[in-house]
């Protein structure tokens, strides 16, 4: 099994609809695939069609996603967490959800050291049972990072190329440096980065061709990141496929797509395929 996390410190970036997007792209492989979000915002959770509920009542979440995997490393393991996606791709991808109560969690699980391990091990007893898991991280430097980054193999910097998302590479380098550091006591190797992956790019043809080539080219020399040679650009189907959503009654509720679900016909569609290729490639998945 191949873990990879997808983490910038830099929010907005496409983040999650590259975890999102490219796990469906995997799973459309035959991959045998499984989607942590560990992002007290859950938007990944959200995006694979697990919370469809209006009130807090019908909450079926609160008491059975990611926390209750880092509560303890003797009880609540991935298969009594896990579940599928619902309506979000053929065939429906393995997703251990988040919840807006890791907010709550955080403080607790930050004074106990043996909370950033635990992720990895169970990760560890389904090693069988998948080909590749994606972590999707928060955009902090928190103990949900941490978690994310030690039990993870590879990572992907998903970035918008602008000033602020560039700038904070050095942030991430450094994160990077500490976790490694972690990784070498419980004798792991250091993370491997795959590279920065240039999302929600601008078409604009003025853009791409005098702005963009010295973005993408200031991540490598000054920032000392590779780069990703596939390119996800901001599209309207990309952005649609998320906010879709059925009524039900009186209500609208949220009934989100992968891209490859949405609209197979879409250039986003052919990108995210270049991005699981070019990923496959490079772990030899």
């Amino acid at each position: 099994m191949k873990t990879i996390a997808i983490y910038h410190n830099k929010g907005g970036v496409g983040k999650t609809t590259t975890a999102v997007n490219l796990a469906a792209a995997f799973q459309n492989k035959g991959k045998r695939v499984l989607l942590i979000d560990i992002d007290a915002q859950a938007n990944s959770t959200f995006s694979t069609g697990l919370i469809k509920f209006q009130f807090e009542e019908d909450d079926d979440l609160v008491k059975s996603n990611v926390f209750q995997l880092l509560e303890s490393g003797e009880f609540n393991f991935i298969p009594e967490i896990v579940r599928k996606s619902n309506g979000f791709n053929t065939p429906e991808i393995d997703v251990v959800p988040a919840h807006i109560s890791l907010i709550d969690s955080q403080d607790r699980l930050t004074k106990l050291a043996a909370s950033r391990f635990r992720l990895n091990s169970k990760l560890q007893k389904v090693e069988d049972s998948y080909d590749i898991t994606i972590i999707d991280a928060p955009p902090s430097r928190d103990i949900y990072a941490e978690i994310a980054l030690i039990a993870a193999d590879y990572l992907i910097i998903p970035s918008d190329m602008k000033p602020f998302a560039n700038q904070g590479l050095n942030n991430v380098k450094a994160f990077i440096g500490e976790i490694n550091e972690t990784r070498a006591n419980i004798g792991k190797a250091p993370l491997e980065v795959l590279g920065v992956l240039a999302s929600k790019i601008l078409t604009n043809n003025q853009y791409l061709k005098f702005v963009f080539p010295r973005q993408k080219e200031a991540v490598t020399q000054r920032y000392g990141f590779p780069t990703l040679e596939t390119v996800i650009y901001e599209r309207v189907a990309l952005s649609n496929c998320v906010n879709k959503t059925i009524p039900v009654g009186m209500m609208e509720i949220p009934d989100p797509k992968s891209i490859f679900e949405f609209d197979r016909d879409c250039d986003s569609v052919k990108e995210f395929r270049n991005l699981s290729y070019e990923v496959m490639t490079k772990i030899g998945a």
